[in-house]
């Protein structure tokens, strides 16, 4: 099985286009058809590079405000293929880059392991249009890319050649996208480079960095699918730490004491809850059992022996998953192929990388004490 970060070790960004590290580029020499559906194009630069792109819907432009939206940031690296571009920037430099990109500007980048997740998006954005015409309460997408503006025109035509509706862009030519994320109120962003991943977590922004692998599974283009772990993603490692510094028992007596506690957040509650609202919106239309997102936490927890305090911590905020799988203990990956899932969260490589071997796309949380201790095969695991 090759897992590859698409943000390897020599990805941090020492120009404006980091390196990449995948498995296939999917680039063609062939041109493309003019732009076809509802698209209309309007980018003007402004702030330091980031483009708006507008979109013509019955009674004029549409722009939801990022306070009202469900705000995803998602890497250009990771919604598109791009190695061969990096190929060009790490052996000839910066304006050879550019160039390259320049020329090739009319050839279309392959997808990339986020692109089944936004297209999901988008369908739930139908959905929400057809029930509520006027509400800004949807999803909207930011491009974020550390790519210098003259490579906006081939990101602008290859987002039109798929099909996309992405109406911001956010080009950084070399500089931290965070603050822009935090101005953009974005709920979840994601990025093939785990420091910046890192950083935005810091900064309070749900984030995760995702992954490329060779088996991938065909996912629902009707329905959201959105998998959870449990520990250190929906909840904090307050239970993780007992286990890592004193083992399976004592973690059982922690979690049966404090049953009744309620577990501190963890770093992608936030993303949890803004699906929920969403939810509620299908479910007052008449809409609980054709819900296009469906939400699931998939833990190692055991359900009798720790899993009664996460699904009160759940209700007490108000929040619940579709579906509640504890495994205890039992590889994630089987059941994670049954749920086809367009994105699964977790805190540990270790899972990522079983979710993966199943054809699941997985990304990273680097958050909690699992940082510091990474799990090893033959390891326990209670969360």
């Amino acid at each position: 099985m090759s897992l590859d970060s698409v943000n390897a070790a020599t990805a941090q960004e020492a120009g404006p286009c980091p390196a990449v590290n995948a498995t296939t580029n999917g680039d063609s020499p062939s041109s493309w058809e003019e732009p076809k559906g509802l698209y209309h194009q309007n980018a003007s630069t402004e702030n330091s590079g980031v483009v708006r792109r507008t979109r013509k819907v019955e009674g004029g432009i549409f722009f939801p405000k990022p306070e009202n939206a469900v705000t995803i940031a998602v890497s250009s690296r990771v919604l598109f293929r791009t190695e061969k571009e990096d190929m060009v920037f790490r052996e000839k430099g910066v304006e050879e880059y550019l160039k390259y990109q320049v020329e090739h500007e009319v050839e279309p980048f392959a997808t990339g392991p986020a692109f089944p997740f936004i297209k999901a998006l988008e369908a739930v954005n139908t959905r929400l249009r057809d029930l509520y015409p006027d509400s800004e309460e949807l999803f909207d997408i930011v491009l974020v890319t550390y790519n210098h503006a003259h490579v906006g025109v081939r990101l602008i035509n290859t987002i039109n050649y798929h099909n996309l509706f992405i109406e911001r862009f956010c080009m950084t030519g070399g500089s931290s996208p965070i603050g822009y994320l935090k101005a953009f109120h974005t709920n979840l962003y994601l990025s093939a480079d785990s420091e910046k991943v890192r950083e935005a977590l810091e900064e309070g922004i749900a984030a995760a960095t995702m992954f490329t692998s060779d088996k991938l599974t065909e996912v629902s283009e009707t329905q959201l699918r959105v998998a959870f772990d449990g520990d250190a993603v929906l909840f904090s490692d307050e239970s993780e730490r007992i286990f890592k510094a004193h083992g399976l028992d004592k973690f059982f007596e922690h979690e049966k004491e404090h049953e009744n506690k309620l577990l501190d957040h963890g770093p992608l509650k936030g993303f949890l809850e803004a699906l929920g609202k969403l939810q509620k919106k299908f479910y007052a239309k008449g809409h609980r059992l054709d819900c296009p997102i469906r939400t699931y936490l998939v833990t190692a927890r055991s359900a009798a022996s720790s899993g009664i305090r996460a699904l009160k911590t759940l209700r007490a905020w108000g929040l619940e998953t579709d579906e509640a799988l504890f495994l205890a203990g039992a590889p994630k990956g089987p059941m994670l192929e049954k749920i086809r899932p367009h994105i699964y969260f977790d805190d540990q490589m270790f899972h990522v990388e079983g979710a993966a071997e199943m054809g699941t796309i997985a990304a990273h949380v680097p958050y909690g004490i699992a940082q510091k201790y990474p799990r090893k095969k033959d390891m326990g695991k209670a969360k």
